[in-house]
């Protein structure tokens, strides 16, 4: 006979303020990439700022991709209890660590650099490897299945 463990509420409370935070990312890289001109003027992005995107080579954009969408596939998978949230979070990192590669190597314009804070990248990584840390906690609990 298995041991049903319960819930607490704090899982509840990371999962859906991950997943809100997580899927304005989601949305940011959508309508960043189908260059939704209304989204990007609202957002204060220069011409300069689809430059500097448009030359990101396939495995910074890549990791873009798997950053943004495996944060927010992780934040489902927590909120449905599934163990699998851990190396969802974990392949989000991964995806985070391959642009700040390529970030830290290129020269972002600096029109685009006035409108991304300094402290975003640490808030970033901050809140990801949160996850993670929260994810795998939850997991050797038993919370997560």
């Amino acid at each position: 006979m298995t041991e049903t463990v319960r819930t607490p509420w704090h899982l509840w409370l990371v999962g859906v303020v991950s997943l809100l935070w997580n899927a304005f990312g989601a949305y940011d890289y959508t309508m960043t990439n189908l260059r939704n001109q209304a989204y990007l003027d609202s957002m204060g992005y220069p011409a300069e700022g689809i430059a500097y995107l448009d030359a990101f080579p396939i495995w910074a954009h890549s990791g873009w991709a798997l950053g943004v969408w495996g944060a927010v596939i992780g934040s489902v998978l927590l909120l449905m209890r599934s163990r699998f949230a851990v190396w969802s979070f974990a392949l989000s990192i991964v995806g985070i660590a391959l642009t700040t590669l390529y970030e830290a190597g290129a020269d972002m314009p600096p029109e685009l650099a006035e409108i991304q804070p300094g402290w975003f990248p640490i808030l970033l990584w901050s809140i990801a490897v949160f996850l993670l840390v929260y994810a795998i906690s939850m997991r050797r609990k038993g919370v997560l299945r």
